[in-house]
């Protein structure tokens, strides 16, 4: 959904439930969010009685203005699937998917294989994978598990076990809630001021486009982490372990995210919007990986995966 898309849910959320002669319920957000839950379905229900919307789009407004009100911590699964797909979507919108079907298949075969042995094996929408198509040395896990690699990175592993290590370290991020918890804190407090301030009175445009603006603001956080400023290292250097622990649990050597971040080191370039900029130097965290997972041992290729792995990533 674009920012335009959900500007205009929040505005006819908003509308309906202020035009019905609601105001006043807006003052009692403040002790909680299942208030605010209940508010927007009875603005919702009036819209859809009344002609003006549909029960497709009700649903929509319920979702999102649900999701929006909540610390990540109380987000609930379905919650983080909607918040996760807008997310998806401003991703999708800077850049092109890799339209090779076959490759994506391979992705999602193994990284729902991953996601079943981490602590988190099933999302509200399940795990989904994509290639993004771009040179970039990049890897983006939206909440609720939308997880996408761009060619670049694909480009940096050398072997089925690196690959697996990429996705590893993705689904660690989604297992730990690192994108929800992007969202600033500031956000849902300024909102409830607001709708405390104005529940009393007449509720106006000026008021609604501040809550609206909250709103897109908090998807933007997330969007704004994973693309431009990354996670901090300590979020990092957790969903590092947290591959780890994946890695070993389905029978992938932990050493194969070592050798995929030793061809990152050598292709980074300063400057660029990819893991150079949103991400720990390359050589932080491999340090980090020998003293969890001990001396460095060459990644075994014999067998099935390295065949396959190269008949559908060799000219990726």
């Amino acid at each position: 959904m674009m920012k335009s898309d959900r500007r205009e849910f929040l505005n006819l959320s908003g509308k309906y439930i202020l035009g019905a002669g609601l105001a006043p319920l807006f003052s009692a957000l403040i002790s909680g969010c299942k208030t605010m839950e209940a508010v927007t379905k009875i603005g919702t229900s009036i819209a859809v009685s009344q002609g003006v919307i549909d029960e497709s789009q009700a649903d929509s407004i319920n979702k999102s203005a649900s999701a929006v009100a909540r610390s990540f911590q109380d987000i609930t699964p379905e919650q983080e699937y909607y918040i996760g797909r807008t997310v998806a979507a401003t991703i999708t919108a800077k850049y092109r998917p890799y339209n090779k079907p076959q490759a994506n298949m391979f992705l999602n075969v193994l990284g729902k294989a991953l996601a079943q042995a981490s602590e988190l094996p099933e999302t509200f929408g399940s795990y989904h994978f994509l290639i993004l198509n771009s040179d970039e040395i990049n890897a983006f896990a939206a909440p609720g598990g939308l997880i996408f690699v761009t060619r670049g990175m694909l480009r940096c592993c050398k072997h089925e076990d690196a690959a697996a290590a990429v996705l590893a370290h993705e689904i660690g991020h989604v297992q730990l809630k690192h994108g929800l918890q992007a969202i600033k804190k500031s956000r849902i407090t300024s909102a409830l001021t607001t709708l405390a301030i104005e529940g009393t009175k007449s509720f106006g445009q000026k008021e609604l486009a501040q809550l609206t603006e909250t709103f897109e603001d908090s998807i933007s956080d997330i969007t704004s982490t994973l693309v431009n400023n990354g996670y901090s290292r300590s979020f990092e250097l957790e969903a590092d372990m947290a591959a780890v622990k994946i890695l070993k649990n389905v029978g992938y050597d932990p050493n194969g995210l070592v050798d995929m971040l030793n061809v990152m080191k050598k292709r980074l370039k300063p400057g660029r919007l990819d893991f150079a900029k949103t991400h720990p130097p390359p050589a932080v965290r491999i340090a980090a990986l020998r003293k969890h997972i001990g001396r460095y041992t060459k990644v075994k290729t014999a067998g099935p995966r390295q065949p396959r792995f190269m008949a559908v990533f060799r000219n990726i």
